[in-house]
């Protein structure tokens, strides 16, 4: 039926990657006299993720929820909410300490009930750069010493 000796073959497949056109063997088959064919390699390999996902999702939602409240107190202020309605006051209130570290550091301006308060934007962007610094960190603690692929 087949062209090839009794007893004795080699099958090879072949996948082109479609990034850079190069391709590998991800499946190989011997047969040479009666010795059970296997695959060599795994068809898909999966590769584990190498540090804690969940810790760097956890860091990245806290560090989003800071920021957003921060955010919503700049915009408020630059929008001359009265601090009198109860939202506001609490926007004020929970984010009046994560601003406080930097007041002082930029003179904030005022034109009417307008303000830009300047502070807000740098507790942004040091909250922001916190939250990498923390999430690189967790990456390189839980991080294995090598790249392993899953069987």
């Amino acid at each position: 039926m087949y062209d090839r000796p009794e007893g004795r073959y080699e099958r090879y497949e072949r996948r082109e990657d479609p990034v850079d056109g190069k391709s590998e063997v991800v499946r190989e088959e011997r047969h040479v006299d009666g010795a059970p064919v296997r695959a060599l390699t795994p068809v898909d390999p999966v590769v584990v993720e190498p540090y804690n996902y969940r810790a760097v999702q956890a860091t990245w939602f806290v560090v989003a929820v800071i920021v957003t409240l921060i955010a919503i107190r700049f915009i408020l202020k630059m929008l001359g909410a009265s601090p009198q309605a109860e939202f506001v006051s609490f926007m004020y209130g929970v984010t009046g300490p994560l601003v406080a570290p930097f007041r002082g550091i930029f003179q904030d301006t005022a034109t009417g009930f307008n303000v830009f308060e300047a502070s807000s934007l740098v507790a942004m962007a040091i909250y922001l750069l916190l939250g990498w610094g923390i999430v690189a960190l967790i990456r390189l603690v839980t991080a294995p010493r090598q790249r392993r692929i899953a069987p």
